[in-house]
């Protein structure tokens, strides 16, 4: 009996290891043999739009189903050199910032699409935002696809504009002149002309204006310029003068409350607005110098795929399959206070519904979306956090800073290329 019992178990074992050696699981990525293993930043509310689209597609039974795994951003940009020089647990598809690709070009770590496009003719340039689609293009390669064109731009509350700046939309331009001017009326109501909110954008869309960009030849970094002060003196100017939120004062707050005329923020922040109680607001481009020339601080999030010498021709069709899905399903991404890069989405009466919707509506605004695709973005960014607040409240001095700044970003550049 006891042969028997052994004899059986044998059996049972040598069928067990059978079947694991036929089962769907990979152990270098924990994905199923027809899984696409998908990376993505959306650990916000807005993952919850992008779990959507995954579903939504999944349920359509391609072949190769989504497997969405969302990372904060910070992780996920440590794991991917990981993950990629190891060889293994590479994500199929990962979705990126646009100013990150170009330093992952330079460092050899993505598969282009040129050879694949050709069998998907709608992923093309006629049918995406300008900004979202030229930035993947690089040495006459075609490296990402956008998902979507996020832009910095203004609320405003509409009775507090009504009431100190009647006449500033007049010309769908709201100028730092207007803001100054509104502010000045305001404050004797104890009420704060604009909240300085993110400082990076907020610079950066000034910058521009004047004239200014973060690089000249796309190596040298130029923060240290005439024009970098003017914009830093400019909103120096507005916090001087009481005419923006003090040092340490939450602008979101001030606004959601009715304590702010102007809030420039990110169109993704539109659904918190709308949890404020009794706000009555609209949505407009960011403020702009002059109406001569106009900016709108833009990034996107970019579908990339990493070098995996393993990932095969059936899988990597299945990862353009739901690329092209997405292109034309983004409805639910635009409704996370996105705008979808695709523009089919402009066949869509829902998506015109929204506020963001006018930045792509209008061929002539897609054109003021600018991106700094800069491939050392990463360390000017970096520098910039850390100059903007502490120059414009006092806390540091503007020409030491920028100096400060500009050789930061340089001998980060230098350490970086010695590598």
């Amino acid at each position: 009996m006891r042969k028997k019992v052994v004899s059986m178990f044998s059996v049972i074992l040598v069928l067990l290891v059978a079947l694991t050696g036929c089962g769907t699981t990979s152990s270098s990525s924990g994905t199923a043999k027809n899984e696409i293993l998908y990376w993505n930043p959306f650990v916000g509310p807005d993952g919850e739009n992008m779990k959507q689209i995954v579903n939504e597609y999944n349920k359509t039974n391609p072949k190769y189903k989504i497997k969405n795994v969302s990372y904060k951003d910070s992780d996920m940009y440590k794991k991917i050199p990981t993950v990629v020089n190891s060889g293994k647990g590479i994500p199929d598809l990962t979705i990126v910032h646009a100013e990150r690709i170009k330093q992952f070009v330079d460092n050899d770590l993505l598969t282009p699409y040129d050879n694949l496009l050709a069998n998907y003719p709608e992923i093309k340039s006629e049918n995406y935002v300008p900004a979202g689609w030229n930035i993947g293009d690089i040495n006459g390669s075609r490296y990402s696809v956008p998902l979507d064109v996020h832009s910095f731009v203004m609320y405003y509350n509409k009775d507090l504009l009504e009431k100190y700046a009647p006449n500033a939309l007049d010309d769908n331009v709201i100028t730092f002149d207007e803001i100054r001017a509104a502010g000045e009326k305001s404050k004797k109501d104890n009420i704060t002309g604009v909240g300085i909110t993110w400082t990076r954008p907020i610079f950066l869309s000034i910058y521009n204006q004047l004239g200014g960009d973060i690089t000249s030849d796309g190596e040298t970094p130029t923060l240290n310029t005439p024009e970098a002060k003017e914009a830093l003196q400019l909103l120096k100017g507005l916090v001087d003068d009481k005419i923006a939120n003090k040092d340490g004062e939450d602008p979101a707050q001030l606004f959601k409350s009715g304590k702010a005329i102007f809030y420039p923020e990110g169109i993704w922040m539109q659904n918190s607005l709308n949890e404020a109680k009794n706000l009555n607001w609209g949505l407009t481009i960011f403020p702009q110098i002059s109406p001569d020339k106009i900016v709108n601080w833009t990034s996107s999030h970019q579908f990339v795929m990493f070098n995996d010498k393993n990932r095969s021709e059936e899988k990597t069709k299945g990862i353009m399959d739901f690329i092209d899905y997405v292109r034309e399903n983004s409805l639910p991404w635009a409704q996370a206070g996105q705008n979808p890069a695709a523009l089919a989405i402009l066949e869509s009466p829902e998506y015109k519904k929204l506020p963001q919707a006018f930045l792509i509506e209008d061929p002539e605004l897609q054109k003021t979306l600018k991106i700094f695709d800069y491939k050392y973005n990463g360390f000017a960014a970096e520098e910039i956090d850390k100059l903007v607040g502490d120059a414009i409240y006092g806390k540091l001095d503007i020409d030491k800073g920028l100096k400060t700044a500009q050789k930061a970003v340089e001998d980060k550049i230098a350490t970086n290329n010695k590598r």
